[in-house]
């Protein structure tokens, strides 16, 4: 009997469906930080306005540093000081300068960087100009040391700049901004050689905070740092500065949400000799003493190598005093105590001054090429550079400067007994 084939069976499985619409995937927004804004809206008309406003503050500075070169010639026979008294000047002026660079970049961590810097040009024209006043030796120290308490919140303009330039420019234009110092030295020359032997020292200084004057009247456009308003919280202002930004350079800002996370932990001192940090900050300390030991001490001391008279020079202690006898004024005025600039000493500050423009063009396209081997001219700047970069951005710029003024202080002390 034959069998029964068994046919094959399919086996259907049925799933419920529904007819409901299925629900849309969530879209991650997109955001971007205040360093990828920068450099999406890339250089353009606001950073030409930034780099002329800020490189300017260079030249106030130059001329307020350079200033005590200039006019300690005169103030020496005036006030018939000692070496060490006009020494003393200049040692005062960093001394200022260094323990308020601390105070300002404390301050400027925590309230701002345009404040800092608008403050301390107040600062330093309203002390320069009472400078120009000074009935006595210890009056002009005094407020000479004041103007360097000023003078070192102009670095803050150096930051300004540096976070709001494109990170392929940086390496162009922060040393392209030397020129803005040599400006200022040859401009406080040049007026020193000509108002200094017709009306006065007391005028060159008044005429030497007119810069200073000026930046204060033009600050108002630039912006606050887009960076510290993020990392304060301030989202919206670093928002509508970015996009003023955009709009100036006729650019686009980044699609998405500005966003940065809030440091809760700010940058200490301590943070600097840390293990992890020991070695770079020794070398950048070891560094920075080389550069402003050698720099300043070329630039400023070649002015007193100029008052110094041949003759003088080249006498003994004994032979150069003057015997000076009661009621004899004219007898005070020792020739060798009173050796004041000439034409031709002004025409070799001015030389030498020029002497650092001349390799400029070619030490700048060494620099953005990322060369670190830097000529004199750029010396100061490459420092400047290369210090903030070795560190993370939650270690402030305070201590380090407090460093940089430290070694020139600690130079002119050395300095200080001729």
């Amino acid at each position: 009997m034959a069998t029964k084939q068994t046919e094959p069976v399919t086996t259907i499985s049925l799933r419920k469906l529904s007819l409901g619409t299925p629900e849309p995937q969530k879209k991650q927004s997109k955001t971007f930080t205040v360093e990828e804004a920068v450099e999406t809206i890339g250089f353009g008309r606001f950073h030409i306005a930034l780099f002329l406003i800020m490189g300017s503050t260079g030249v106030a500075e130059a001329m307020e540093i350079m200033l005590i070169a200039v006019v300690s010639p005169v103030i020496r026979c005036e006030w018939q000081l000692e070496n060490w008294q006009v020494a003393l000047v200049t040692t005062m002026v960093f001394f200022g300068y260094m323990v308020f660079s601390i105070l300002f970049g404390l301050l400027a961590d925590r309230y701002g960087r345009w404040k800092i810097l608008l403050i301390s040009f107040l600062w330093g024209a309203y002390f320069s100009l009472l400078t120009s006043f000074s009935p006595s030796y210890i009056w002009f120290v005094f407020l000479r040391t004041m103007v360097g308490c000023g003078v070192s919140g102009h670095a803050q303009g150096l930051i300004i700049k540096t976070e709001f330039l494109p990170t392929k420019y940086r390496g162009y234009m922060l040393p392209l901004s030397q020129v803005f110092w040599l400006a200022g030295s040859l401009l406080i020359i040049g007026l020193a050689s000509v108002v200094i032997p017709t009306i006065g020292w007391r005028w060159l200084i008044r005429i030497a905070s007119i810069p200073g004057i000026i930046l204060i009247m033009v600050f108002k456009f630039i912006p606050e740092s887009a960076r510290f308003n993020v990392s304060t919280g301030n989202t919206q202002a670093a928002l509508a500065t970015l996009e003023r930004i955009a709009k100036i350079n006729r650019s686009v800002m980044p699609e998405g949400k500005l966003v940065e996370p809030i440091l809760e932990k700010r940058g200490r001192f301590a943070d600097l000799l840390h293990a992890k940090y020991l070695r770079t900050t020794l070398q950048i300390w070891v560094i920075w003493l080389g550069i402003s030991f050698a720099y300043y001490g070329v630039i400023l001391a070649s002015a007193e190598l100029l008052e110094r008279d041949l003759v003088c020079g080249s006498r003994s202690e004994s032979e150069s005093e003057v015997v000076v006898t009661m009621g004899d004024p004219e007898g005070s005025q020792s020739p060798c105590h009173c050796h004041m600039f000439a034409p031709s000493d002004y025409r070799t500050m001015i030389i030498s001054t020029i002497g650092e423009i001349a390799r400029l063009p070619h030490d700048d396209a060494l620099f953005g090429d990322g060369d670190q081997w830097l000529p004199v001219s750029h010396w100061c700047n490459g420092g400047a550079i290369y210090s903030p970069g070795s560190y993370e951005r939650i270690i402030p710029g305070s201590p380090v400067s407090f460093l940089i003024c430290l070694c020139r202080m600690c130079h002119f002390c050395i300095y200080s007994p001729h």
